[in-house]
C-alpha cells in the first residue's frame, strides 16, 4: 500500500525548456558543448557547494565578454509557467490527508529565487502542501545518488515499498527503483501528473 508520494519539482509541477536552455546557453557561450569544468560547476552549485557568488563569477572568469545579467537569464532560461491545475492538484491532495507528500528536487539558489521573484505566494502556497520539502542546494545531496532517496527515507521513517516516486529523469527513477521505491518514470511530452492515480491506478 501506498503512504507517502515523493514527487520532483521541475516538468512534473513547473514546466521546463531543457532543450531550448541548454541551446541558449550554447550559443551566447560560442561552445559547440559544455565543458567538463562547466557542468562540474553546474552540479557543485545544485548541491550547494558552491554560492551563487562563487558560481556566477566561475562563468564571468571563464567568459570574461559577457556580466552578471547575462549569465543569471541564461541560467533562468530554463524555467517556464507553471499551471494552477497543478498547485491545485497538490492542494486538493494536501487537504484530504490521505498520504504523507514530499518533494524532492535537484534545484539550485537561482532558480527557487526566481520563481518566488515571480509569484511568492503561489511557491509559498506549493510549498505549504509538503510535509517536508526537499531541495538539493539545501540538502547537498542530488538524484540520482542513492544517498538522497537514503537519507529521505531515514529522515521520515519510511519504508521503500509504500512510497510512489514521481521523476521525469529516468536514471532518477532507476535509482529508486533498484531501491524497492515504486516509481512513475513521468514523460512530460504527454503525460500529466494530475493523471498519476489514472496511469498508476495498479498501485492504489
Amino acid at each position: 500500500m501506498i503512504k507517502t508520494l515523493i514527487f520532483d519539482f521541475g516538468d512534473v509541477f513547473i514546466n521546463l525548456d531543457k532543450q531550448g536552455a541548454m541551446q541558449n546557453a550554447l550559443r551566447l557561450f560560442e561552445l559547440d558543448t559544455f565543458e567538463d569544468d562547466m557542468m562540474a560547476a553546474n552540479m557543485h552549485y545544485e548541491m550547494g557547494k558552491i554560492s551563487t557568488n562563487q558560481f556566477i563569477g566561475f562563468y564571468l572568469s571563464k567568459f570574461p565578454k559577457l556580466n552578471e545579467t547575462q549569465v543569471i537569464n541564461a541560467w533562468n532560461f530554463i524555467l517556464k509557467d507553471f499551471p494552477k491545475y497543478r498547485l491545485d492538484f497538490i492542494k486538493d491532495l494536501a487537504e484530504k490527508s490521505t498520504y504523507e507528500l514530499i518533494l524532492l528536487s535537484n534545484t539550485n539558489e537561482m532558480h527557487i529565487d526566481f520563481i518566488k521573484t515571480t509569484d511568492s505566494v503561489f511557491y509559498e502556497d506549493f510549498k505549504r502542501c509538503f510535509d517536508k520539502f526537499y531541495l538539493s542546494h539545501e540538502i547537498f545531496l542530488r538524484k540520482p545518488n542513492p544517498e538522497i532517496f537514503d537519507f529521505v527515507l531515514l529522515d521520515n521513517n519510511l519504508s521503500p515499498n509504500e512510497c510512489l516516486f514521481i521523476d521525469d529523469t529516468k536514471e532518477n527513477t532507476e535509482v529508486a527503483e533498484s531501491m524497492g521505491i515504486h516509481v512513475w518514470n513521468i514523460d512530460e511530452t504527454k503525460e500529466d501528473v494530475i493523471n498519476l492515480f489514472e496511469i498508476k491506478k495498479d498501485l492504489f
